[in-house]
């Protein structure tokens, strides 16, 4: 993609959904961190119908500790792996009570020290909790900057930095949500639906996928 198409690219993006939302349900800085340890190879539908049940009755480290492994496993077991997302949880919870008086760090050296918090989740949570302007790579915004040639690179982190540097600045709070978004429910893996891509016109994407024959 060149340079001079990312700012309309983004534009484009920006003006159908000019404040976009993760789409994972929480009130607090923990809650989201919580949603987002548990919501690794699962779908964020999956982890909120949990959380529903879950927050209620513990959302903070020390209630969560309270509830024991098997209890908090009681609440998660629907959810993909949730035997080990139960013990990193238990022991990142562990952790913010012991090292950070029950709350979550706002650098990202101290949320990647958390068990099972990488640097995606640790960008996550400094996107969505603290407004920094992180972009957290998964498979959605890997697919989509590379095929659009937004961002091409071999790795998440290769990505990762040239978002970085390639993203204009007074996009990049929700740059992240933006190609999140697209790649969710049009840029998808198998069959992109270009047909109905507002930003199709900037996407070095080709041959761009035809609508479907209506019958």
């Amino acid at each position: 993609m060149k340079a001079a198409d990312i700012g309309p690219f983004f534009a484009t993006l920006q003006a159908a959904n000019p404040a976009p939302a993760t789409e994972l349900e929480y009130t607090t800085p923990f809650e989201l961190l919580a949603a987002v340890l548990l919501s690794a190879q699962a779908t964020d539908v999956g982890v909120n119908k949990a959380t529903r049940k879950l927050y209620p009755v513990a959302n903070t480290p020390q209630a969560i500790l309270d509830l024991g492994l098997e209890g908090l496993e009681g609440y998660i077991k629907t959810i993909g792996l949730y035997r080990s997302k139960a013990r990193h949880l238990m022991e990142t919870c562990r952790m913010l009570v012991e090292q950070h008086g029950g709350e979550v760090p706002r650098s990202r050296e101290a949320l990647e020290a958390l068990p099972g918090v990488g640097r995606k989740t640790a960008n996550v949570v400094l996107n969505v909790a603290f407004g920094e302007p992180t972009i957290a790579v998964d498979t959605h915004i890997f697919r989509v900057s590379n095929r659009t040639g937004l961002a091409p690179g071999k790795t998440p982190l290769a990505v990762e930095l040239k978002l970085g540097k390639r993203v204009p600045a007074e996009y990049r709070l929700h740059a992240h949500h933006w190609l999140i978004l697209h790649g969710r429910y049009v840029c998808v893996a198998r069959k992109p639906r270009c047909w109905e891509c507002a930003v199709a016109a900037w996407c070095d994407f080709k041959p761009k996928t035809p609508a479907p024959a209506t019958k």
